[in-house]
């Protein structure tokens, strides 16, 4: 695997788990960037946590 490919793998995982994480009523630009960081783990963390507290806007 080169590295090309890794980066794209990390790059459409980070914004899977942003559009998972707006789901959950959480902040996608977080995610995405907690993403690009942590990978799968952050995708585990996205599940297993509770769903967040509604905004108020």
């Amino acid at each position: 695997m080169d590295a090309s490919t890794f980066f794209v793998g990390m790059g459409t995982l980070a914004l899977i788990n942003a559009g998972l994480a707006q789901s959950k009523q959480r902040s996608g630009l977080l995610w995405w960037l907690f993403s690009l960081v942590l990978g799968p783990i952050a995708t585990f963390l996205i599940v297993v946590l509770p769903k967040g507290a509604p905004s108020i806007d």
